[in-house]
């Protein structure tokens, strides 16, 4: 299978499209776009059958990519405009799977110490949970509030187990009936760091897009449906160099109006050529922006406010 590196639905698509020259729809895999304003985006894949999940490595299921523009220099107007986005199509999701009452465990993953891994612990502290008031001081509840749960179980390094083991020992003693977990991805593109949120309903595979696979979270290890949210906080600097040699080319083009080398090769994919050049010295470093803290803050409140408007 091709070697994605990307934890993206839409990218690993488009890769496969470009790789094997097909200008129309892969057999398997449906999508459509919308446009909610200037600065967001929507875009819905769905893989339908064993053929789409074959060419792109991804169960069959639905995935949304909502891309939002400016997220670093966001204003409160922009990041609520991100998380109700966010909320309607998170809503859809939950409303296939569970009814209005069905009780909900949320999972920040990740490591709070480590800036780029830190989204999901930190979206935990900001979750409206119910479930203690509901069994405690259900006078002071509205009636009909969905129980909430949340957990920020850690990673694997420091807490010497894996993520899956933790959460099927909260799932067999609070049996949820639904799970939202969220996580940092990777990314093939330097453009969807912090900028990109993808939602799926199959669950998640941790450290997949960073070639450190964990144990698989979903409803196959589970038992219950598993909806996974993740953004982009990192790339390889072998996607870097690629996307920097991208726009050296453009600038060269726009110079010289046209050179047949220089259409070739900004024509090829050439990640896993710079890949292979950047491994033998353990160039191949991941990598993350210099903004990264007020990025992560600015997608830690879309997605918080995203999910307890959802809920």
């Amino acid at each position: 299978m091709y070697n994605f590196r990307t934890d993206l639905a839409s990218e690993r698509r488009d890769l496969y499209q470009k790789a094997n020259k097909i200008e129309t729809q892969i057999d398997g895999i449906e999508s459509e776009q919308e446009d909610v304003d200037e600065n967001i985006k929507i875009e819905r894949v769905k893989i339908t059958n064993e053929s789409g999940e074959k060419a792109i490595g991804k169960p069959i299921g639905t995935y949304v990519t909502i891309d939002i523009k400016k997220l670093k220099i966001a204003q409160e107007d922009e990041i609520q405009r991100a998380s109700e986005t966010l909320t309607n199509e998170l809503r859809k999701l939950i409303d296939v799977h569970i009814d209005k009452q069905g009780e909900i465990l949320v999972v920040g993953l990740g490591n709070i110490y480590v800036t780029p891994d830190s989204l999901g612990p930190k979206v935990i502290n900001e979750i409206d949970v119910t479930r203690h008031l509901i069994n405690y001081l259900p006078q002071y509840v509205e009636e009909g509030t969905r129980m909430v749960s949340a957990i920020a179980p850690g990673v694997l390094g420091t807490t010497g187990i894996e993520t899956v083991e933790i959460l099927k020992g909260v799932v067999d003693n609070i049996k949820p009936k639904l799970i939202i977990v969220i996580d940092a991805l990777a990314s093939r593109s330097i453009e969807r760091i912090s900028s990109t949120v993808q939602l799926s309903d199959t669950g998640i595979v941790p450290g997949a897009g960073v070639g450190n696979t964990r144990s698989e979270i979903s409803q196959k290890t589970l038992g219950i449906p598993v909806i996974a949210i993740g953004i982009p906080t990192v790339v390889e600097t072998a996607v870097l160099v690629n996307d920097s040699l991208d726009l050296f080319i453009t600038k060269l083009q726009d110079e010289a109006k046209s050179n047949d080398y220089l259409n070739q090769l900004k024509e090829q994919d050439n990640y896993e050529e710079i890949k292979e050049a950047l491994n033998p010295k353990e160039y191949n470093l991941i990598v993350t922006p210099k903004e990264i803290d007020d990025l992560i803050e600015n997608m830690k409140d879309v997605v918080a406010r995203g999910i307890n408007f959802a809920m």
